[in-house]
């Protein structure tokens, strides 16, 4: 009897480490004082207030000019609650793991950090001048899946096939305009959409006490989706390639 080593969870080492790094920074934030996790969360969360020149403390915020840049991606790391890091580290494995096999880890963080970043600028632009901070790693995981979607679904179907080479995930992609003619994707896009918009409607879900950022969700998701031939490794054949379906839309 041959024995074959088949692990219950085979995820990259990379989506393990980012995982664990989400956590343990959850972790020691909860040892933080109430004033020490306020100051926390305006130096490192996305804050609009702090872009408006009518803020009451417009330049006066932690982190000064330097903030301004980096909290657009330092609030990917910070989480309200375990339930909120737990969801988005199960959405992370899930649609993550692919797009990681498929693109290697460098492509990857820059593709989360791309979404993690048109998420906090849309965000921006839906909420300019509020004084609520954002924290969450939701639009960076929405940028995965929206790659995702753009290979996952075309025939062979790679979701829930047992074989786990990783070649596999490797297969040239559709252009944008075929992969919309999948039933299954289109199906999967307006679910998307639809359940983000739900979320938008109600002030909150259940065990949170903070409304849903859902416009950075949208902005996240659409980078993975649109801009998804940028970071591609795995190039179309030339007949695909010369319809010009993939390359006209990377420039949007």
């Amino acid at each position: 009897m041959q024995n074959r080593r088949e692990p219950i969870f085979n995820l990259p080492a990379a989506i393990v480490v980012i995982g664990v790094v989400l956590t343990v920074i959850h972790s020691l934030t909860l040892f933080l004082s109430p004033d020490s996790w306020v100051w926390t969360v305006v130096t490192f969360g996305f804050l609009p207030a702090r872009y408006d020149p009518a803020f009451a403390y417009y330049g006066q915020l932690p982190g000064g000019l330097a903030a301004d840049a980096w909290t657009f991606v330092s609030y990917a790391f910070l989480h309200g609650s375990w339930m909120h890091l737990g969801i988005n580290v199960a959405w992370m494995v899930a649609f993550g793991t692919p797009v990681l096999r498929r693109f290697g880890t460098i492509r990857f963080l820059v593709l989360s950090g791309a979404a993690a970043v048109a998420g906090a600028a849309l965000h921006l632009a839906t909420h300019w001048g509020e004084a609520v901070p954002m924290i969450g790693a939701s639009a960076a995981i929405s940028g995965q899946m929206g790659a995702a979607v753009r290979f996952a679904f075309q025939r062979p179907v790679l979701f829930g096939n047992p074989d786990d080479n990783d070649e596999r995930w490797k297969q040239p992609a559709e252009p944008l305009v075929e992969a919309f003619r999948d039933i299954r994707v289109l199906a999967f896009v307006v679910i998307w959409f639809a359940v983000n918009l739900a979320f938008g409607a109600t002030p909150m879900i259940p065990g949170q006490d903070a409304p849903i950022a859902w416009q950075a969700h949208i902005g996240g998701f659409l980078v993975g989706l649109l801009l998804f031939g940028i970071f591609d490794p795995a190039r179309p054949p030339k007949s695909i390639r010369g319809t010009g379906a993939d390359g006209g839309e990377q420039g949007h």
